[in-house]
């Protein structure tokens, strides 16, 4: 299926760097395994259930979202633990150390990715649920 998509020219400049000096054949070669990692990550955070242990990583702008994004942090405030902010410019970078169900964890991730002035939001799982522990004596 062929469709198009608006991209900033200097995010597909820098992805069409990757892909070439990654060796892929074509750039749709490349959006779809790219495509294909997206949703590898998406399902294995739909997937996560229980208490977890996790840290944000966000960047965005201040200005236009400093409001906003306070109000959901503190809806959230039953899983966020602590959180650290610093200034690049224009720009923040915020983490936050959440603990608490998994489902609330998501929540919070889809809502601050829903944000236009919101760069990317990174998760790391610093703490699955009881089952996927091994543990060894």
């Amino acid at each position: 299926m062929r469709t198009s998509f608006n991209i900033p020219d200097d995010l597909l400049t820098k992805f069409d760097h990757t892909w070439e000096h990654e060796g892929f054949d074509s750039r749709s070669r490349a959006v779809r395994e790219a495509m294909n990692e997206y949703i590898e990550s998406h399902t294995k955070l739909e997937e996560l259930s229980g208490e977890i242990t996790a840290v944000l990583a966000f960047d965005y702008e201040h200005e236009p979202s400093i409001g906003d994004l306070h109000s959901i942090q503190h809806d959230f405030q039953d899983v966020i633990e602590t959180t650290s902010h610093t200034h690049q410019g224009d720009w923040c970078l915020e983490t936050i150390f959440c603990h608490g169900e998994a489902s609330q964890v998501r929540e919070l991730v889809y809502q601050l990715r829903d944000f236009d002035t919101v760069g990317r939001v990174k998760i790391l799982i610093l703490s699955p649920h009881e089952d996927d522990c091994h543990h060894t004596h």
